[in-house]
């Protein structure tokens, strides 16, 4: 009976492993399932990602807005300090930048486009008046052109015995 105690406790690290690896293996494979595709947002939902952007934008402006007054206000004590302990030190530079102040938020929602039918960006062709490879361009309520009444407009007149090849543009 010793010898199985043994053995078995022997197995015992490598039967953790397995099921480990199994484990792991299965969590794996099956990751792919849980990943779906999310349906395309609404207009609602585009809304309210654009308002949330222009928010976290004003935000940022306000947050480098109060970065730059402290930094004004250290460099005011620093100067002032410095002005009592009698250094002699540079002003701050006159060019700089002053803060500006974003003011309060307001979100103005951008004017919704169109569809492109709506824009007119499919409007009809006109109506044709002739086949498009036609070598003289058509006006309404004339004849489409034929052999006999067009000649090519480079070329003079050939007898009409000889036959000539049309001309390319």
């Amino acid at each position: 009976m010793a010898a199985t105690n043994t053995s078995a406790s022997r197995l015992a690290p490598l039967a953790a492993t397995v099921a480990a690896t199994v484990a792991a293996l299965a969590l794996a494979l099956s990751a792919p399932l849980a990943h779906g595709k999310l349906p395309a947002p609404n207009d609602e939902a585009k809304a309210k990602a654009a308002q949330a952007a222009a928010k976290a934008a004003y935000d940022t402006k306000v947050g480098t807005y109060q970065l730059c007054k402290s930094i004004d206000q250290v460099a005011a004590s620093y100067f002032a300090r410095a002005k009592v302990d009698g250094k002699d030190v540079k002003p701050a530079d006159p060019g700089a930048a002053a803060c500006t102040d974003p003011g309060a938020f307001v979100y103005t929602p951008a004017a919704a486009t169109p569809p492109l039918e709506a824009a007119g960006a499919h409007s009809p062709a006109a109506t044709a008046v002739g086949p498009p490879n036609a070598k003289t361009p058509q006006t309404a309520g004339t004849a489409p052109a034929t052999a006999s009444n067009s000649t090519p407009a480079t070329t003079p007149a050939a007898p009409a015995t000889q036959a000539t090849p049309p001309a390319r543009k």
